[in-house]
């Protein structure tokens, strides 16, 4: 029995040193796939778009040579390791590395006082969750897809769910600094798919607590819910910010300079914990960890020695590429895993045409109120089909 149990460990180690071996390898190919397109500027490929190809490629080869569905399992996309070890190098860096002037002008309006990425954030995701929901909500009463559709409730959970949006893909493009792309439109698409997190964790609790409790959304819900919106943007700011300027405060009033290896480790767990913090919190951990970044980069890094500016810079950069590139391999690995289950074919049709819809009802109205907030300039009828394009769901 003891030997039998021991040759079982011993095969379950040496699979997964063989998979741990296959991801390193597939993570150099990656590296060297965005290498030669960044080389060669290849742009009709992005580098996203290679990583789900190699991904999808071992994950045809994986279900040749492994067809039992347990062995299978290292394919399956694991949420909790996309939100607690994947995502959040990929949002710290961000902030961390955003032209921070740049993306704060976006909250000024010379004659409105408003915000370009607030309205595109708050009111384009309104728009979006409720235009997808409803649109969905009457495909399920024409008994197109199988949906309940004695109330529109569980279509606006779907439209909330899917409105919370993440162009990873989008903003590894648009910042590439060799494409001489407009900077104001990288600063919307990403102030909108941060900021839109905490509308679209707003909007789902608030739907999902009325179809648990078989409640009717009335005009007091819609108060309720702006209420809570505020909380939760608020309270994930103000959670970034206390953890940044904690950080800060440490690294000013120590003599941790000398260590360069402890000040980067630091950083890193600071930044960890406003994410961990915010979600204990039940806030938007992603909006925290932002603002947190652009806290260290402004406050911090002034604090820190010589060394560890520019190594805390390139560590953070390469954790989220590393991250990013995961991603997307367990993307294209996932599609070929079979871990979907049943696929229901024209509900995913209509959710494309239904996303693209909520799209064009979202830019192009907001874009045109935005223009009005302008003195002497506008969004180009160019950039405001990139900002519906780059931000499809």
């Amino acid at each position: 029995m003891e030997l039998m149990e021991k040759a079982a460990g011993e095969g379950l180690h040496e699979f997964g040193a063989l998979n741990t071996l296959l991801f390193v390898v597939i993570l150099g190919m990656c590296i060297v796939c965005a290498y030669l397109i960044k080389e060669y500027r290849f742009y009709y490929l992005p580098e996203s778009g290679a990583a789900m190809l190699v991904g999808m490629i071992v994950g045809v080869c994986a279900r040749l040579f492994y067809p039992s569905r347990k062995e299978m399992e290292f394919l399956r996309f694991n949420k909790i390791l996309f939100y607690f070890l994947l995502l959040p190098p990929i949002i710290f860096e961000a902030g961390y590395s955003v032209h921070r002037k740049r993306f704060f002008d976006n909250f000024k309006y010379e004659y409105t006082r408003g915000s370009t990425i607030l309205l595109y954030a708050v009111l384009g995701t309104v728009v979006s969750t409720f235009v997808i929901g409803y649109m969905t909500h009457y495909a399920g009463k024409l008994g197109w897809i199988d949906i309940d559709s004695s109330s529109p409730l569980e279509a606006l959970l779907f439209g909330a769910l899917i409105s919370s949006v993440d162009p990873v893909a989008t903003l590894s493009i648009l910042g590439n600094p060799k494409l001489n792309l407009d900077p104001l439109l990288y600063s919307l698409v990403f102030g909108e798919s941060v900021l839109n997190d905490a509308v679209a964790i707003v909007l789902f609790n608030t739907f999902l607590k009325f179809e648990e409790s078989q409640s009717e959304f009335t005009s007091g819900a819609a108060a309720s819910l702006m209420i809570e919106f505020t909380l939760i943007s608020l309270g994930s700011v103000a959670c970034g910010i206390f953890t940044g300027l904690a950080c800060a405060f440490m690294c000013k009033n120590s003599n941790i300079k000398g260590y360069p290896a402890y000040e980067i480790t630091l950083l890193f767990l600071y930044a960890y914990g406003s994410y961990a913090l915010a979600e204990v919190m039940k806030l938007s951990g992603i909006m925290s960890l932002f603002f947190c970044g652009i806290i260290m980069a402004h406050y911090n890094s002034y604090n820190l020695s010589k060394p560890s500016q520019v190594t805390a810079e390139h560590i953070f950069k390469s954790f989220a590429l590393v991250s990013e590139f995961f991603v997307f391999l367990y993307m294209g690995m996932g599609v070929c895993a079979g871990q979907f289950g049943r696929w229901d074919f024209t509900f995913v049709f209509l959710a494309i045409i239904f996303c693209l819809v909520s799209r064009l009802f979202n830019t192009f109205p907001l874009s045109w109120i935005a223009n009005q907030g302008y003195a002497g300039s506008s969004f180009a009828l160019g950039s405001v089909i990139k900002l519906t394009y780059s931000m499809l769901h």
